[in-house]
């Protein structure tokens, strides 16, 4: 698994010739990387009397935070798995017409799954994003910089994995569910921008 290798070995298979890991695992990655610099902030905030009034608000954080982190962590690999299926379904066969017809299904529905698991990734690092600003906000602000660089993590991740989602998104046939995905990513999009903006002031409100 991707995920369990160590920094040097997944940077050389990154960079090898082979097309995954790629940008969908990364992504992953920086979303995961995110959620976990918000949750070491979190933990220098949690038994510090000088926090005390916020203390079950990080502590809440701290928890779907740390379940976020897991979930993106999990990504990293399950991104490759969902290229690798497409990469699978375009090595049917299609010589005789059932065969085309079943290759071609069988690629629309790895597509779709390959659209789908960004998509999810975004909508997570969204959120990893929304409680880096917070803990940025009222957290421990020696750690306010790593805060801070948990929301950008959070903000490339989330950028990278929609990245993902039109790449896959243009292959895709059915009209509705293309409306439904662009639908979904605007919303997303917006929010992700004002979080982004956010994170931005209190920073320099914070840090200088």
């Amino acid at each position: 698994m991707l995920i369990q290798m160590k920094i040097n070995e997944f940077l050389e298979e990154l960079g090898s010739n082979s097309p995954a890991p790629g940008g969908g695992s990364i992504s992953a990655l920086a979303g995961a990387l995110g959620g976990a610099l918000t949750a070491m902030v979190c933990r220098l905030t949690v038994g510090s009397s000088k926090y005390a009034e916020v203390q079950s608000e990080v502590e809440a954080i701290l928890v779907e935070v740390d379940q976020l982190s897991n979930v993106l962590a999990r990504c990293v690999d399950a991104d490759t798995e969902a290229f690798n299926k497409v990469m699978a379904a375009y090595k049917l066969p299609k010589v005789a017409e059932d065969e085309k017809l079943a290759r071609s299904e069988a690629i629309q529905q790895a597509m779709v799954y390959a659209t789908n698991l960004p998509l999810d990734v975004a909508s997570c690092c969204l959120k990893v994003l929304s409680m880096a600003v917070r803990v940025l906000a009222i957290g421990n602000t020696n750690a306010a910089s790593d805060a801070a660089v948990a929301g950008l993590m959070a903000h490339a991740g989330l950028h990278g994995a929609l990245y993902n989602v039109k790449i896959n998104l243009s292959s895709i046939k059915e009209q509705g569910y293309q409306n439904d995905i662009q639908a979904k990513m605007a919303l997303i999009i917006k929010e992700d921008e004002r979080l982004h903006n956010e994170l931005v002031a209190v920073a320099g409100k914070v840090i200088g």
